[in-house]
C-alpha cells in the first residue's frame, strides 16, 4: 500500500514538473518574441544608416545594401558637426542631471526628515507640478528667458531640465527617505554633527541606489529632449544631437543615410548606459517602494 502511494506521488511530481517545464518554455518563447520585436527598430535603423537615398526607397527595410556605406558615420561626425552636438549633449545632460539629483535630494530630506511648517504644502506644490504639460510652458519660458538674456544660451536648457525633472525625482526619492532609520540621524546629532554635514556625509551616501535610478531616468530625458533645444537655441555651437539631425534635411534634397547615422550615434550612448545600469534602476525603485 505504501509502495503504491509513493509511486503515485512520484508520478504526480513528474507530471507537475513536466507542466512547469512546458510553462517555462512557453514563457521564454513569448519573451524572446517580445525582445525581437523591441530590437526590430534598432536593426532597421542600423541598416537604414548604411544606405544611400536610392537604396532607402528601393530596397526592403531589413535588407543590407550591396556596399554598406560606413562612411556615412564619418561624414556626419566631421562634416556634419555632430562631434560638437555630441559634446554639447554630454555636458548639458551631466550638469542638469547632477543639479537635479542634488537639489531634489535636499528638498526630499527637508520635507521628510525635518519638522517645519509648510513642508506638506511644499511637497504638494511639487506633486501638482507633475500635472502641468511640459510644452504648454514654452511661450512663458521663452518670454522669461528672453527678458533674462538667456535665449540662445545653454543655461536656459539646464534650468528647464532641472525644473521639470524635479517632481518625478522627488517622488522616486520619497519612499526611500521615509524608510531610512532615524536612529542613524539621532546618533549623528548626539555626536555634534550639523544638519548639513549629516546630509552630505551620512544620508546622501545611504541613498546611492535610488540616486542611481533617478540619475539614469534624468539622463534619458535630458539626452532625448528636442522641443526646448529647438525653441531656445539657434547658435550652431550650442545645439545638441537631437536637433543636429536637421542639418541633413535640405530644401530640395535630404541625405537619409546621414540622418540614420546621426540617429544611431545619438541612441548608442543612452542605450549602453541603460543596458549596463538597468539593474540599478530596478534596485532603486524596489528600495524606494516600501514606506517604513
Amino acid at each position: 500500500m505504501m509502495t503504491e502511494t509513493a509511486a503515485r506521488l512520484q508520478e504526480g511530481k513528474r507530471g507537475s514538473g513536466a507542466v512547469a517545464k512546458l510553462g517555462y518554455a512557453v514563457l521564454y518563447l513569448v519573451l524572446a518574441a517580445v525582445a525581437a520585436l523591441q530590437l526590430f527598430p534598432l536593426v532597421w535603423l542600423l541598416f537604414f544608416s548604411l544606405k544611400n537615398n536610392q537604396e532607402v526607397f528601393d530596397l526592403p527595410p531589413l535588407s543590407l545594401p550591396m556596399n554598406p556605406r560606413w562612411e556615412n558615420y564619418g561624414k556626419v561626425w566631421s562634416a556634419g558637426n555632430i562631434d560638437v552636438y555630441f559634446l554639447n549633449s554630454v555636458w548639458i545632460t551631466i550638469v542638469a542631471t547632477a543639479l537635479t539629483v542634488v537639489i531634489a535630494s535636499l528638498v526630499t530630506f527637508a520635507v521628510t526628515r525635518m519638522k517645519w511648517k509648510g513642508s506638506s504644502f511644499v511637497l504638494g506644490l511639487f506633486m501638482v507640478a507633475m500635472m502641468i504639460p511640459v510644452h504648454s510652458t514654452l511661450i512663458p519660458l521663452f518670454s522669461l528667458f528672453n527678458k533674462a538674456g538667456l535665449i540662445d544660451h545653454p543655461l536656459s536648457l539646464i534650468l528647464t531640465y532641472v525644473a521639470f525633472n524635479m517632481p518625478i525625482t522627488i517622488m522616486i526619492l520619497l519612499g526611500f527617505y521615509y524608510a531610512l532609520p532615524k536612529e542613524v540621524e539621532e546618533a549623528a546629532v548626539i555626536d555634534g554633527c550639523s544638519v548639513n554635514r549629516m546630509f552630505f556625509r551620512i544620508v546622501f551616501p545611504m541613498t546611492s541606489s535610488v540616486l542611481a535610478t533617478t540619475a539614469i531616468i534624468n539622463m534619458i530625458y535630458n539626452w532625448n529632449e528636442f522641443i526646448f533645444v529647438n525653441t531656445f537655441i539657434s547658435t550652431d555651437s550650442f545645439k545638441t544631437l537631437t536637433v543636429g539631425v536637421q542639418n541633413f534635411i535640405g530644401q530640395y534634397t535630404t541625405d537619409w543615410g546621414a540622418i540614420g547615422a546621426t540617429l544611431m550615434i545619438s541612441i548608442l550612448p543612452i542605450l549602453l548606459t541603460f543596458l549596463f545600469l538597468s539593474d540599478r534602476i530596478v534596485e532603486g525603485i524596489a528600495a524606494g517602494s516600501v514606506k517604513g
